[in-house]
């Protein structure tokens, strides 16, 4: 992961964004030392987000189930015709 000062990658910022997006890594920007922001390319983006529903969906069912409060695939199938 590359690291740069927000003033050079400010400086440099189309450079940056084209490095994110062909190497697909992050890039870190640090102000006074601390991490502060990260550029992304749009894929990696897309597959954080991605992922973060997918959490967010598993977790739901999770307490769903915890709850008695789904219908199993099976029944939701069934009343759709989908068998």
């Amino acid at each position: 992961m590359t690291e740069l000062a927000v003033s050079e990658a400010r400086s440099r910022l189309a450079e940056v964004i084209d490095e994110a997006r062909r190497s697909g890594a992050p890039v870190t920007m640090t102000k006074y030392g601390r991490r502060v922001a990260v550029i992304l390319s749009i894929e990696a983006f897309d597959r954080l987000v991605d992922i973060a529903d997918d959490t967010d969906d598993r977790r739901e069912l999770a307490a769903a189930r915890d709850e008695d409060d789904y219908v199993p695939w099976d029944e939701v199938k069934a009343e759709l015709g989908m068998q």
